[in-house]
């Protein structure tokens, strides 16, 4: 349960799906609300789908390219806690390649489902880099299951958020998405600064 635990808030904290309501509000204006639950299920399939296979096939592609768990973890460390700092300082969707650019390219399409809610808006770097380096470390049979059933966990609370999010964004406000954000920003600055932390001391050990 504490492994659960643990990994479900990680992920929670990194993929932030509350910070990703205004913008899944903004894209779906205009969209009727069978639309808007088609959107906020397929979201959540393409996200369980990336982490999953991340969760599996990363540890490969570090094998692929010679690197190492404590370099996966620095640098995971950094993008997680860049990722808390735009959350704090309200530039998450600058931070995560939504601009008025962009904007006007995604209005143009049928499915916004994959990108850019899925990615990079909600499985970005962060959250990838957190699965690989997490499953170098917790790979038993009965981990890998609990783990499983934690990124599924996430991709069903995304689904709930995002099939919610025009409610919630009339009773939150802005001022109450961007409180929940900057909240949710710290705790995700706080597990980066962990991840590197980890990683120098495992450095250290080592020497």
């Amino acid at each position: 349960m504490e492994l659960f635990i643990f990994l479900f808030a990680a992920l929670f904290s990194v993929l932030n799906p509350i910070g990703t309501v205004p913008i899944f509000v903004g894209l779906t204006q205009d969209y009727t609300k069978k639309e808007r639950s088609r959107v906020s299920l397929w979201t959540a399939f393409n996200v369980f789908v990336i982490l999953i296979i991340s969760y599996f096939i990363g540890q490969y592609v570090l094998t692929f390219f010679g690197i190492t768990i404590p370099a996966l973890r620095i640098a995971g460390g950094i993008i997680i806690s860049s990722s808390g700092f735009s959350l704090l300082n309200g530039k998450f969707s600058k931070n995560r390649g939504i601009n008025k650019q962009v904007e006007q390219d995604i209005q143009s399409r049928n499915d916004i489902a994959l990108t850019p809610l899925a990615m990079p808006m909600l499985a970005g770097p962060g959250s990838i880099s957190l699965l690989i380096a997490f499953y170098q470390e917790h790979h038993a049979a009965n981990e890998i299951l609990i783990s499983s059933i934690a990124i599924l966990a996430v991709a069903l609370v995304i689904f709930i958020v995002l099939h919610s999010a025009h409610y919630l964004a009339k009773i939150l406000g802005s001022s109450g998405i961007v409180a929940i954000s900057r909240i949710i920003g710290f705790l995700t600055i706080a597990i980066g600064i962990q991840y590197i932390i980890s990683s120098i001391l495992s450095i250290i050990r080592g020497i």
